[in-house]
């Protein structure tokens, strides 16, 4: 059996300060990306196109048919603010009811697969296989075959933010407990759609859940461990993605002949100076889960072992607050992954700090870096996104020097704005970033397979409720019926699907 030792903190963490050198910033994308001389090329014909969702943004029917609540629906319910517009996800896209509606959208477009996830409390109310709720495998049956009907392949996500209520009870993914009720979980996907689907990502976004749930206390469930939760739900989530790719491979593949992984995500970060911040950045983030089960040596990145135990041992630890890898689950982690989902929406400036800020103990601590933006770049509606398209090259770069060309998809990529049919923001930022994709992918032959838009629909953008708008389809948020309607991207994204290459004459 596993063992694991679980630390303790509890602090609220504050936003660091940024500061940028606007001379220096002018010309990073030059002194950090070293692009080969484009040529004329087009995309391979097994490279795939997809658009994203996640259950809890789309389904609404929080309550419907045997669904139990899950950790957005009680720290919404409970802490109303936390919304900047005041709403909910209760009907959401109504996606429970209209989900062919979403699924005829994604074909429209010409893509060849539909990524969504499944909502763990849809179908185990209690998290754990003691309750299963048939209603809730039913809807999913629904939506896999009709995905199929329409020609396309379903890639399912597991986990999307979604855990049940019950199991935050026990402390959610703090508690090594976890990675046994999500390897139950797992294991009943398998069981009971692993025959139609071939692509599975156990967790989205780990960095997210575990740094702002666990850690920061930003986001569900709001937990506010500083410095110890969110090393702990990361290495928890290690384990069970780990543990469920050693099940599927060894009692479904074999017959269900599918593949998993895992999506992480991360800006690309360029130093502020000629230094190796941009590195120590990518490390603390990317890195932090990504080398565990791509690195070739496996575990966590050196910089962070050492930067974490230096600090533990400062502030009179007996231990570190990063946790271990026994020999045994070094290599039980390692190579634990057919394929990495990658989420890359935008840039950060890095730059290493002569004394930490932040609160301690933190993970904002923990990495010695601030980072800040340049102000030649592009800023979409949400305050976090930029437009910064070299970057995502930059970071496929990244990827295949660090961890040998590992497969990868792109998981996430999209734009937002406050609404409208006339997206010309968006296709903008498509069209510029699926660029430096085709540039990686025929030029330096990054082991690209994939790419995924998110989003296929306007949903439910967490704590920033509707007032940002990613979807390639607006949705009729006060009509009973949510009527879905193109917007102008729609079209972009045909054409590039349809012709495998970048419209250089789209006319708006």
């Amino acid at each position: 059996m596993l063992r694991f030792a679980l630390l303790f903190g509890v602090v609220f963490i504050c936003a660091s300060a940024f500061a940028a050198n606007v001379e220096r910033i002018n010309k990073l994308s030059k002194l950090n990306a070293k692009v080969k001389k484009d040529k004329t090329g087009k995309f391979p014909k097994n490279f795939e196109f997809g658009g994203a969702t996640a259950a809890f943004q789309i389904e609404g029917a929080w309550d419907t048919d045997g669904k139990g609540p899950s950790i957005w629906d009680t720290a919404i319910q409970q802490n109303p603010g936390l919304i900047i517009d005041g709403s909910n996800a209760t009907v959401a896209a109504d996606s429970y009811n209209f989900y062919e509606d979403d699924i005829k959208a994604v074909k429209s477009v010409g893509m060849d697969f539909y990524r969504l996830s499944i909502s763990w409390p849809r179908i185990l109310p209690t998290g754990d296989v003691s309750v299963v709720n048939e209603l809730g495998i039913i809807y999913y049956n629904k939506v896999i075959d009709k995905i199929i009907e329409y020609g396309m392949k379903p890639t399912v996500t597991m986990y999307h933010y979604d855990l049940p209520q019950r199991l935050q009870s026990y402390n959610g993914i703090a508690n090594a407990i976890f990675v046994r009720y999500f390897e139950q979980y797992a294991n009943l996907l398998f069981q009971r759609f692993g025959d139609r689907v071939k692509t599975w990502i156990t967790f989205n976004e780990p960095y997210e859940f575990c740094l702002n749930g666990y850690g920061r206390a930003t986001r569900a469930p709001l937990v506010g461990a500083s410095g110890t939760g969110e090393y702990l739900c990361a290495h928890h989530v290690l384990l069970a993605h780990a543990s469920v790719y050693h099940l599927y491979k060894t009692r479904y593949q074999p017959t269900q002949k599918g593949k998993l992984g895992i999506t992480l995500n991360s800006p690309f970060y360029y130093s502020k100076t000629n230094d190796s911040a941009g590195d120590r950045a990518l490390h603390f983030q990317l890195g932090w889960f990504a080398n565990p089960l791509f690195g070739p040596q496996g575990g966590y990145p050196d910089v962070m072992v050492k930067q974490i135990r230096e600090n533990s041992e400062r502030e009179g630890r007996g231990w570190s607050r990063l946790p271990e890898f026994s020999p045994e689950l070094l290599n039980f982690t390692r190579g634990a992954s057919d394929f990495l989902g990658l989420n890359y929406y935008t840039a950060r400036i890095a730059e290493i700090l002569p004394d930490p800020i932040g609160v301690s103990p933190s993970w904002d601590r923990d990495t010695l870096l601030n980072f800040t933006v340049s102000p030649d770049w592009k800023r979409a509606q949400s305050i976090w996104l930029y437009s910064v398209p070299e970057g995502v090259g930059n970071i496929l770069r990244w990827i295949k020097k660090e961890y040998n060309n590992p497969e990868v998809i792109i998981t996430e990529n999209g734009w937002s704005d406050a609404g409208g049919l006339n997206d010309e923001g968006r296709i903008e930022y498509l069209r510029t970033h699926l660029t430096e994709i085709l540039k990686v992918v025929v030029n330096e032959e990054c082991n690209l397979t994939g790419y995924t838009v998110w989003s296929v629909i306007d949903n439910f953008e967490w704590t920033r409720g509707y007032s940002e708008r990613f979807g390639l389809f607006a949705v009729n948020f006060t009509s009973p019926r949510k009527e879905r309607t193109p917007k102008l991207s729609t079209k972009f994204m045909r054409e590039v699907i349809e012709t495998r290459t970048i419209p250089s004459n789209f006319e708006f």
